[in-house]
């Protein structure tokens, strides 16, 4: 069986919400305030993804459990997001020093 994309959008808003646990106005709340951005349909109805779900559930945690402000989701998401992309930039750089260090190698020997 094949796997989904996590980020298709399959999801009507009343599903999201069901899946997240929350209300559908505070699902519309989150992508007016630009925490979620839902993929539309039509310019009308909205699809979300699993990645959508899994970020709808990250705010959820962070509101409900840990009592952070939208403010606060808002930055936290944000350095996240800064994190995640940093370490994809760590992980590039490692390679291409690995690759640089293995070309070095047989020099290095002569």
């Amino acid at each position: 069986m094949a796997q989904r994309d996590p980020n298709e959008p399959v999801y009507m808003i009343g599903i999201a919400a069901q899946l997240t646990g929350l209300h559908p106005q505070t699902v519309r709340l989150y992508e007016r305030l630009g925490l979620v951005t839902p993929h539309r349909v039509s310019n009308k109805n909205r699809l979300y993804s699993e990645t959508d779900i899994d970020r709808l559930r990250q705010i959820r945690r962070f509101t409900q459990e840990m009592g952070v402000n939208l403010a606060g989701v808002e930055i936290i998401l944000d350095l996240l997001q800064k994190m995640e992309r940093l370490q994809e930039e760590l992980e590039t750089a490692r390679e291409r020093a690995a690759v640089l260090s293995a070309r070095r190698l047989p020099a290095a020997g002569q």
